[in-house]
């Protein structure tokens, strides 16, 4: 298009009557409508037809422009980036196991609690291999951030057991108060202890185990968690006030909590939803699974599942979730793309299944049976009992290792 220049209208010679006025206005506008014109700029009725057919032109194309999809937050600082927005656990598939484990044995490793022991379990012969003396009162076998230790929980004797996974021998004994739970950061940078009776939140170093920061909770028995997508929060239960926390990772403080809308409620197991939208909390009391908008933080409904529902274990494809019902002897089965309960698998001779994990190859489910001195494996596709090991008293939060993932969020097994 022109660029429009200024007009000159000659200025009439001799006195200016009103004629002549009435004849230089008609000639300016006859002058710019021919360059208004020359410019493409048509006033008449074509061009109004025209000018409205392409309004409406315009309005359709965009509304059917899909919507601009929203920036993700951003990450927790240091943390390896998500690998597939949509599933959070696809480092988690079979046979992707890091450098770093790729040639450890695999094993599974048992704590005893009343024993102080850990029964060592070869998957391949369903024997036990080793039976490790650690400290009093084990709870859960945690593998470490960089994936390079597996940590026993001593929680009354006040002590984390490292053992070494390419040797499966036991280090020496870090003093660790209350240590009922172990969690660590997403960027690695922190271990959160889950001291329960202390009532504290308590963020370590994660290789020395030296205190950092001490985050006095009011709820009562925090045992488990688990960290958004983004990991700038995690969820944790409170197993014996029945409340759960909602805590900044970064700035380590409480930000969020809430009385579980259940009389007695017992809160446990955490996990979130491979899009990172949904955590579920399982409850020993309430005989099912709590599901929870984490960032929103509202009052949760609860999905019954059986009596006594305790861990929960994802699938390796990420489309399952395994929810061991230990007061019933079961293993109920979520859908996550049905979002409900498709299958529920009972142990032929009854048991109490507790916590444990998924093997390397997604084929085989591992449990501890609490109150029946046993473990359990299940086959993940039919729901068929492989074997029944006998272990010491007690057996709690066993762990299958090594795992795929390229980093440990801590319990028993949580990878990313």
């Amino acid at each position: 298009m022109r660029t429009a220049t200024a007009l000159t209208i000659p200025r009439p010679a001799g006195p200016r009557t009103a004629r002549t006025a009435r004849r230089t206005r008609t000639l300016a506008a006859g002058a710019l409508i021919a360059l208004l014109s020359g410019c493409g700029l048509d006033t008449g009725p074509e061009s109004a037809a025209r000018d409205r057919a392409e309004r409406a032109a315009a309005a359709r194309t965009t509304a059917a422009a899909p919507p601009a999809r929203p920036t993700p937050p951003a990450g927790l600082p240091g943390m390896p980036p998500v690998l597939d927005p949509q599933d959070i656990y696809a480092a988690d598939r079979p046979g992707k196991l890091s450098p770093v484990v790729r040639k450890f044995p695999s094993r599974v490793y048992v704590p005893n609690t009343n024993d102080n022991t850990v029964s060592v379990i070869d998957p391949k012969t369903y024997e036990v291999i080793d039976t490790i003396q650690v400290g009093v009162q084990p709870q859960h076998v945690v593998p470490s951030w960089d994936l390079k230790t597996l940590w026993v929980n001593n929680n009354r004797g006040h002590t984390l057991t490292p053992i070494d996974p390419a040797t499966t021998e036991a280090g020496k004994p870090v003093e660790v108060h209350d240590p009922y739970n172990l969690y660590f950061t997403p960027n690695g940078k922190h271990a959160v202890v889950m001291a329960s009776l202390d009532r504290e939140l308590v963020f370590r170093d994660p290789h020395t185990m030296n205190r950092v920061k001490t985050v006095p909770v009011t709820c009562f028995g925090v045992n488990h968690a688990d960290f958004s997508a983004d990991g700038r929060y995690f969820i944790v239960s409170c197993e014996f006030s029945g409340e759960l926390l909602k805590v900044d990772t970064e700035r380590m403080e409480v930000v969020g909590q809430q009385k579980l809308p259940f009389e007695g409620a017992m809160p446990q197991d955490v996990k979130v939803s491979p899009d990172g939208r949904t955590f579920y909390v399982a409850d020993m009391m309430a005989h099912g699974v709590w599901v929870l908008d984490g960032a929103k933080f509202t009052t949760p409904r609860l999905l019954p599942t059986g009596e006594g529902a305790h861990g929960l274990y994802i699938s390796r494809d990420s489309r399952e979730m395994y929810i061991p019902n230990r007061g019933e002897g079961s293993i109920s089965v979520f859908d996550f793309a049905q979002d409900k309960l498709s299958k529920k698998w009972w142990l032929p001779d009854g048991g109490s299944p507790d916590m444990g994990g998924v093997s390397a190859d997604g084929k085989t489910l591992w449990l501890s049976g609490r109150y029946d001195a046993e473990v359990y494996a299940i086959d993940t596709r039919s729901g068929k009992q492989l074997a029944r090991i006998p272990v010491g008293s007690g057996p709690h939060g066993l762990a299958v290792y090594p795992q795929p993932g390229r980093y440990s969020l801590g319990h028993t097994g949580i990878f990313r």
